[in-house]
């Protein structure tokens, strides 16, 4: 297992980040660990120690974290307890991409979305602006809304297809620009967010750099490599497109707006996103319960971290007046601007 679970951080690596996957080939863990709650509580408090990547910039002590919940693990504890104990520590983390789970539940941290305004009615959008005869391309819903081409994209797990955007280029020839909607994107394949983004662009281009956590140290990282946007070779779209992003626009939906920030031709609306810059990667404690966590860091070309969410250049929220009326403030405001 141990073995199968490198692999799967090896694969997660090469996908998401080409050149930087040497740390892979090293463990860092202890073999034969032992199944007794302590020596799992301490199993998984040494991983995070050594691979998670956003210590200092959420200024946590995890030594002092440490402190506080060994005094509440117990070898007599039943597993429910455990992993109580487990999961209120992970959530000392404030990140999205840690999650612990168990045959009977799983723990997350949401509170990077739940303490914002959702700014998004899915309602509103399929009644008022997709209407009954949008089109459908892969996962892309989208309609020509006063001569612009809207496009709404629930999630980047959904595979996006050559096809799919040779679809929405098509449409988009004679519009007077594009919008993305990409709100409440949870995120999902990076190579998904690659594949969007290089649509709107006729050459690569940088938009951030990333280095990988190898060691317990404040400094033990990896070199940075930078992060590209790759070119579509096959036709691109050379009009102005607006990305309307929200705070629940996480993960790699962050680093699609990131990427469109970086286009000159691209205008974000809406709010900045919720973060969840660092790549998750894998790991299965001693008593089969399987957990994950950040590993990367990574930075905007102003050196300003993706875990704090990329702002945009027109923020707008969704008027309740406007919301009960059934229209979308955020949605109009991109249209005028395209108008």
């Amino acid at each position: 297992m141990r073995n199968t679970l490198r692999s799967i951080i090896c694969s997660i690596y090469a996908m998401v980040f080409i050149g930087v996957i040497s740390s892979c080939e090293k463990t860092l863990l202890s073999s034969d660990p032992g199944t007794t709650p302590s020596e799992v509580f301490e199993y998984l408090w040494d991983d995070i120690q050594n691979r998670y990547a956003y210590f200092e910039l959420k200024q946590i002590d995890w030594k002092a974290v440490k402190e506080r919940y060994v005094m509440e693990v117990d070898n007599n504890m039943s597993e429910h307890e455990l992993f109580d104990v487990l999961a209120e520590m992970l959530f000392e983390l404030e990140d999205g991409h840690v999650n612990l789970t168990s045959p009977f539940n799983r723990s997350r941290n949401w509170e990077w979305q739940q303490n914002y305004p959702l700014n998004y009615n899915q309602g509103i959008i399929d009644r008022k602006y997709l209407g009954k005869d949008f089109y459908i391309s892969g996962p892309l819903r989208h309609q020509l809304i006063d001569s612009v081409l809207y496009v709404n994209y629930r999630s980047f797990t959904e595979s996006l297809r050559d096809d799919d955007i040779a679809a929405i280029l098509h449409r988009a020839q004679n519009a007077k620009g594009v919008i993305i909607d990409v709100r409440s994107n949870g995120g999902g394949a990076i190579n998904n967010a690659f594949n969007l983004a290089g649509a709107f662009t006729d050459q690569s281009y940088t938009y951030g750099k990333v280095r990988i956590k190898n060691g317990p140290c404040s400094d033990c990282f990896s070199s940075w490599t930078d992060l590209r946007v790759p070119a579509r070779t096959n036709g691109s779209y050379s009009g102005t497109v607006v990305v309307l992003t929200n705070r629940s626009s996480y993960s790699s939906t962050t680093y699609f707006a990131e990427m469109m920030r970086q286009n000159p031709r691209a205008i974000l609306v809406g709010n900045t996103t919720g973060g969840g810059g660092g790549s998750p990667v894998f790991g299965e404690l001693p008593n089969g319960w399987v957990y994950r966590f950040s590993s990367t860091q990574a930075l905007t070309l102003d050196d300003e971290h993706f875990e704090s969410g990329i702002p945009v250049d027109v923020e707008v929220d969704l008027d309740q007046s406007d919301e009960a009326g059934g229209k979308d403030t955020i949605l109009e405001s991109a249209l005028q601007l395209l108008q």
